[in-house]
């Protein structure tokens, strides 16, 4: 069985992926599980410049769920290079290098920068983060500004461009098919789900930002009916996110149309999901006489 996936130039073992921002930069894992044998991993965010990131607390648990707001917290491109990449480069599985910022410049100059120092297998470019109160979810929520940034970073490098749409605007396929027009490779559906949790009994916000990105098996419904509305909106792949915590989860969203999908919340709880899922996906996939991955979405009545 072939359960290799293809995106632009950069050919994934598998279609089973860690989430930005769950996996931090693989060497957080590698004494749990074989970080080689994913499809692939999405980096923590890299931004021009190192962030601090938000106010703690930034994690409260929820019904069957995660808020985070995290802030982009990171050690920037600089020592990205320096620190992370040598030992990313050196890993089986396929690197995608999660980029954000607060402007469209940001994207464009840090994207040159990887490229010149710090090569890899492909960008991921967050223009949904719903916690960086200076930009991110405004770039994302406007198709005008989601097709002139892609453009803008598509001139810049060959490697796959992947967008990570939001979830918090009307018609997410609209901005998927501007990302589509702008030169993206792929599209990653979805980000965070803006949410809150209040403190009733000291009548505050539990996190001093007030809101956060919600995550995890909550949101599963949601980023599957997504999945299958913006996969049928745009001619390139669709990568699944939101909610993933094992096969059949992973299944609903390859039945939905995404040709992959990212395991985000899930890994804080077990490490060894990712290789749970990619177990499950080639069961299913003996149990229907299936050669590849990409014919599992024909299976959907």
């Amino acid at each position: 069985m072939d359960l290799s996936v293809t995106i632009g130039r950069t050919t994934m073992p598998n279609p089973v992926g860690v989430a930005s921002g769950t996996f931090g930069y693989g060497s957080e894992y590698e004494q749990l599980i074989d970080v080689d044998s994913i499809g692939a991993l999405y980096t923590k965010a890299v931004t021009r410049a190192a962030r601090p990131g938000n106010e703690i607390p930034r994690i409260v648990e929820t019904t069957a769920g995660l808020l985070n707001s995290i802030g982009l917290a990171n050690v920037g491109q600089e020592r990205f290079v320096t620190e992370k990449y040598p030992s990313l480069r050196e890993r089986a599985c396929t690197v995608i290098v999660n980029v954000a910022g607060d402007v469209e410049d940001d994207y464009v100059e840090t994207v040159e920068f990887l490229e010149e120092h710090a090569p890899l297998s492909g960008y991921e470019l967050n223009v949904s983060c719903p916690n960086v109160k200076a930009g991110g979810l405004a770039i994302g929520t406007n198709p005008e500004l989601v097709e002139h940034v892609t453009t803008r970073v598509r001139s810049v490098t060959e490697r796959p461009v992947i967008v990570k749409l939001t979830p918090n605007v009307t018609d997410p396929a609209e901005i998927a098919r501007a990302a589509e027009a702008g030169g993206a490779d792929a599209i990653s559906c979805m980000n965070t789900l803006v949410g809150m949790a209040i403190d009733v009994k000291n009548l505050r916000t539990v996190l001093p930002g007030k809101t956060g990105g919600l995550s995890g098996p909550a949101v599963r419904p949601i980023g599957v009916a997504l999945a299958y509305r913006v996969s049928r909106a745009v001619e390139i792949p669709l990568i699944g996110i939101g909610g993933i915590d094992g096969p059949d989860a992973a299944l609903q969203y390859l039945l939905a149309g995404a040709v992959a999908v990212q395991v985000g919340t899930a890994n804080f709880v077990d490490p060894t999901v990712t290789g749970r899922t990619i177990d499950g996906i080639r069961t299913f996939m003996q149990e229907h006489n299936l050669q590849r991955v990409g014919e599992i979405a024909s299976l959907l009545r």
